[in-house]
């Protein structure tokens, strides 16, 4: 068991360095959410109206959170193809760890890298939105179980792939459909009736949901109120949005079980 999660430890420790040496990698990802927001939101807020009084900048916020972690994780498989192509896939398979340890550490640490990323657009949310510390901590298990999910797919995915190419162009079809249908630029409940459909199936419309919730709700959280604790059950409990936010976390964690599930049937088979 050691022997194991020191494996997991390796893997995962790998993809973070590697993740944390590419300086312009980190400073473009972080950036182009910023750049997304100011265009979109900037560029559509005069043709949109949402009820409540919520500018359309504060409301597309959460979403570009949420379009960090599915652009980030849904990528971070190609380091997969990238071991295969110089072998260094199989020299992990071959080591005296599970296959399952293998598959673990690279998940974890695509879900990490993703989770540093997306956790600097959460912060930068103060120069934009007013949100509250206690809210940007409770998004963070939203955000976990999202980049697991996704990466653990983006993984399945390039494990049945041999070029660099078949991954980008399977990802780009993959990622524009799920980002476009989850709610993340416009109110779900607008679009039309087949597109509503679509979103209710895409995990992504749950994430954008969860934390819209959190930090556009209009439950106010003071530290040194005698009801701090029943007001922040509340909030993470109900939220302020289209699904409790229990439920929006329920179905985050089904989907992130069953891609890690896939995933270590996938690399058990290889």
């Amino acid at each position: 068991m050691r022997a194991e999660l020191r494996g997991v430890y390796a893997v995962w420790l790998r993809e973070v360095k590697r993740y944390l040496r590419d300086k312009m990698r980190i400073v473009t990802a972080v950036t182009a959410p910023i750049v997304w927001l100011l265009l979109f939101g900037v560029g559509f807020s005069s043709f949109f109206r949402q009820s409540g009084g919520v500018n359309y900048i504060n409301f597309l916020f959460p979403g570009i959170i949420a379009q960090s972690l599915l652009f980030t994780s849904v990528f971070l498989g190609i380091s997969v193809i990238y071991d295969r192509q110089f072998g260094f896939l199989k020299e992990m398979l071959v080591a005296p760890i599970k296959r399952i340890s293998v598959f673990s550490g690279k998940m974890l640490g695509g879900a990490t890298d993703a989770l540093i990323q997306a956790s600097i657009v959460l912060v930068l949310s103060v120069f934009f939105i007013p949100v509250q510390p206690v809210m940007m901590l409770a998004c963070l298990p939203i955000m976990l179980l999202t980049t697991i999910g996704f990466v653990s797919m983006s993984i399945i995915i390039a494990s049945r792939l041999k070029t660099l190419e078949s991954f980008g162009l399977i990802m780009n079809f993959v990622n524009l459909p799920l980002f476009f249908s989850s709610g993340a630029l416009f109110p779900i409940s607008s679009a039309p009736g087949w597109l509503q459909t679509l979103g209710y199936f895409n995990p992504l419309t749950y994430a954008v949901d969860a934390m819209r919730g959190l930090l556009l709700g209009h439950t106010i959280i003071s530290f040194s109120s005698t009801t701090f604790l029943y007001d922040a059950i509340r909030s993470l409990l109900l939220g302020n949005n289209m699904f409790p936010i229990w439920f929006d976390l329920a179905v985050l964690g089904g989907f992130a079980g069953i891609m890690i599930l896939l995933g270590a049937v996938a690399f058990a088979r290889r």
